[in-house]
């Protein structure tokens, strides 16, 4: 690739980062004159927490997980973040260690800025550079607000900090701040590797109920014995994730088939359940999926149409796992 056809590369992937969107393809030319293209295996660290470091990195393509130590030399995932995301303006900007380790989960390309190369384009071309800057420093500055105070808990927690992190005590699935974080990039990998993804919405049926006559001790072990079910049906690739109470989610990586086919395995295992002290007892489950991309165009439409075929199974009486469909 002549250097020319590298620039004008770099300046296209450039265009499709949010933080670099907005800006003419003139400016876009001259940022990307100042980058460097890295890429990453799997597994391979990017950086490490406490390192020195003077180079923010932006996501081209690939996952990368985010990670600190605990004070007893636990790693504890924070997030995992795909395209367009962008880490280490810190160290850019100020030359500071490295908050935490930022590791590529798949192969992984990114475009890189040194502090002498964003030092260089406040010089030559101060206006890109601050319009850089302020977009930069805007979401950087949410993402702290959103996350710090959770860095310092998990720092403390020591041992038990990556389970508190990403899984739910009670039932050891994931749990709704893994969802939240990491859904999008589940997503985008689906997008990009052109495979499917379903995600599930469930319910116990009448859990109000089943509180009320059996008690809030019984009932919360019945979540524990109902997550024992999904660990039998699902298989190993799917995502389980307690959501709250009697909620939980699930990332099927399948075609919607067999992803229905698991969920309706879901309602028949929990509808064999018996209970020794309760030997009248019977629960069963309502579950609602959406399909992508079949089904379904981006993660929003995904949620809110497994949200509505959740419905429509109660409606329909409860004890089975729907499908939402246009008709």
């Amino acid at each position: 690739m002549t250097k020319e056809a590298n620039a004008r590369a770099k300046a296209a992937l450039l265009a499709r980062i949010d933080i670099f969107s907005s800006l003419p393809s003139q400016e876009l030319a001259l940022l990307a004159a100042k980058t460097h293209r890295r890429s990453f295996k799997p597994g391979a660290a990017m950086f490490r927490e406490g390192e020195s470091g003077d180079e923010l990195f932006v996501v081209a393509s690939g996952l990368v997980s985010v990670s600190i130590l605990s004070q007893d030399s636990e790693v504890i995932e924070l997030s995992r973040v795909g395209t367009g995301a962008f880490f280490g303006e810190m160290a850019m900007l100020e030359k500071a260690p490295r908050s935490a380790t930022c590791t590529a989960i798949e192969p992984t390309r990114c475009l890189t800025l040194l502090a002498a190369d964003f030092e260089s384009l406040i010089v030559e071309a101060p206006g890109v550079a601050m319009r850089v800057l302020d977009r930069m420093l805007g979401i950087a500055a949410g993402r702290l607000v959103k996350t710090g105070s959770f860095l310092s808990q998990m720092v403390q927690w020591g041992d038990t900090a990556r389970r508190r992190a990403i899984t739910d005590a009670a039932t050891g699935l994931f749990n709704r701040r893994y969802l939240e974080d990491s859904f999008g990039s589940i997503l985008a990998r689906a997008e990009r590797e052109g495979t499917a993804l379903s995600y599930a919405m469930f319910d116990l049926d009448r859990f109000g109920k089943l509180n009320a006559a059996y008690g809030a001790e019984f009932c919360d072990r019945l979540i524990v014995i109902a997550s024992g079910a999904f660990r039998r049906v699902f298989a190993e690739e799917d995502i389980l994730v307690r959501y709250g109470g009697d909620e939980f989610c699930f990332l099927i990586p399948a075609s919607p088939p067999e992803a229905l086919r698991r969920c309706e395995a879901v309602c028949a295992e929990l509808r064999s359940l018996a209970f020794e002290e309760h030997p009248e007892l019977r629960i069963s489950c309502s579950i609602g999926l959406a399909h992508y991309p079949s089904l379904a165009s981006g993660l929003d439409e995904l949620k809110e149409r497994a949200d509505r075929a959740l419905y429509l199974a109660k409606e329909a009486g409860r004890d089975r796992a729907m499908e939402w469909s246009p008709t």
